[in-house]
């Protein structure tokens, strides 16, 4: 399961809030620069893409995934990290629909790979029970008992 891989692949954070989106969506790519994944050049165009297309990546309330191009500069594996911040981050003050609070960097280099991981990213963000629960963890620990539940 998805969840048991962030926490192999040691692509995990938790936080308690951020003053600004752009603050976020660095720390949500942290974990991917310590692990080799990708590097700054990744993070700033995914920062470059929101400011010049919206908040495309909230998907859902609560849940971003940030992500730039296929093929995109700085990316040198593919994989997808996970962030849970407590209090909800504001990319629109006057849409707190695109408020997030779980982040899912994408960092794509193997085309068939990324389609695997999103499909099932997918298919695991459409189970509401398992989103409510993600929105409680506090550490890894607590995030492989959200795996075990829903193995």
């Amino acid at each position: 399961m998805l969840l048991n891989q962030f926490v192999e692949q040691k692509v995990t954070c938790y936080h308690q809030e951020f003053k600004t989106w752009q603050d976020a969506v660095k720390a949500s790519g942290q974990p991917l620069v310590d692990q080799k994944y990708i590097d700054e050049q990744y993070i700033q165009a995914v920062i470059a893409c929101v400011e010049k297309y919206g908040p495309y990546i909230v998907i859902a309330p609560n849940i971003a995934m940030p992500h730039s191009t296929e093929g995109a500069a700085g990316v040198y594996k593919t994989a997808i990290g996970f962030m849970k911040v407590e209090a909800p981050v504001v990319f629109d003050s006057n849409d707190h629909e695109k408020d997030a609070r779980l982040f899912f960097m994408l960092a794509a280099a193997n085309h068939e790979e990324h389609l695997k991981n999103m499909m099932e990213l997918s298919e695991m963000l459409m189970n509401d029970e398992l989103v409510e629960d993600l929105l409680k963890v506090k550490n890894d620990d607590d995030l492989l008992t959200v795996a075990k539940k829903y193995e």
